[in-house]
């Protein structure tokens, strides 16, 4: 019998080593296919596998200019053979637009901030002087917490932008939002495996943005009191569990748009809003986490969620 496989794109060997290890746990071969080097037999036949996603917004940062376009071309393909996908191509889409993740947040009648998206210079500085101050900018296509910027005031904005310091969108279209204060310096991740709620972890960032993998939480500048230094940035937040009705709105969220492993970020803010405002289906786990966690990790899960839909593609060819 054919061993089970997951074929895994991605554009970053150093993600996948717990994997790796969760994998083999499992007995499960965990094929990996970088999306910066790849082939695509368009004629030939797709992999006898399951073939997992792992795109991320930020991989241009890290030379792989080209992923989401690779990693949908393959996706496609494997969607048209009837390959079971995990995080498939309309997932891709929204991986790497806030723009959309923004709009289906907001159809799902989720608290959302107040964000407005420009494609120009001139259409951002008016953006600016609409959303009211302070505000953020930040990039559509993400990540890294690319862009993310805090501006005081709108002629703040003018001067960035005549003297070149704002970096540019890969995908051209830059966001200006509302700067959400949060009640304490931490935003909180809400991890999903198997389009169900896994854990919450508290990101403390209180140290600075570049710090905090989340998008758009604490930036330079904000004047909210600063903790002090954690033992670690990340904590189990066991308070946050299944039938938080934050959570529940955001397993059935992504029950609709086919996501079926995935980070969301959201903030409590200082006024009383829970604020969800970022969506990864690209998740990375923390060790330290994972340890407080006292159990078999996030990264387990996913082996374990993956591993037994590979062998039900190994029992339906068998039979």
């Amino acid at each position: 019998m054919t061993r089970p496989t997951v074929v895994v794109l991605h554009d970053n060997e150093e993600w996948l080593p717990p994997f790796r290890r969760a994998f083999e746990a499992e007995g499960v071969a965990l094929e990996p296919w970088h999306l910066g080097e790849r082939a695509i037999d368009l004629d030939g036949v797709a992999p006898d596998a399951v073939v997992w996603s792992r795109l991320s917004a930020s991989a241009h940062t890290r030379g792989v200019p080209h992923a989401f376009d690779t990693a949908t071309a393959i996706l496609s393909w494997a969607e048209a053979q009837g390959r079971r996908v995990v995080n498939g191509s309309r997932v891709a889409a929204l991986e790497v637009s806030k723009v959309r993740q923004h709009a289906l947040l907001r159809a799902a009648g989720l608290d959302v901030p107040r964000t407005i998206a420009a494609t120009s210079d001139a259409a951002l500085a008016a953006a600016a002087r609409q959303i009211g101050s302070p505000f953020i900018t930040k990039h559509n296509r993400g990540g890294k917490g690319l862009g993310v910027r805090r501006f005081d005031t709108p002629e703040e904005l003018d001067a960035a932008l005549a003297a070149g310091e704002l970096e540019r969108p890969v995908d051209g279209i830059a966001l200006v939002q509302e700067l959400l204060v949060g009640r304490d310096a931490s935003i909180t991740r809400a991890e999903f495996v198997g389009g169900r709620f896994r854990y919450a972890v508290r990101v403390d960032t209180s140290q600075g943005f570049e710090l905090c993998p989340a998008d758009a939480c604490r930036v330079p500048g904000a004047d909210d009191a600063a903790e002090a230094e954690p033992a670690s940035l990340f904590r189990l937040r066991p308070e946050v569990t299944a039938e938080h009705p934050l959570i529940r709105d955001l397993e059935a969220l992504l029950a609709r748009e086919g996501v079926e492993i995935a980070g969301v970020e959201f903030i409590e803010t200082i006024d009383g809003r829970t604020v969800p405002y970022d969506i990864n289906t690209n998740t990375n786990y923390s060790p330290d986490v994972e340890a407080e966690l006292g159990e078999r990790g996030a990264a387990e899960a996913v082996a374990t969620f993956l591993a037994a839909l590979a062998r039900d593609q190994v029992a339906l060819r068998a039979a």
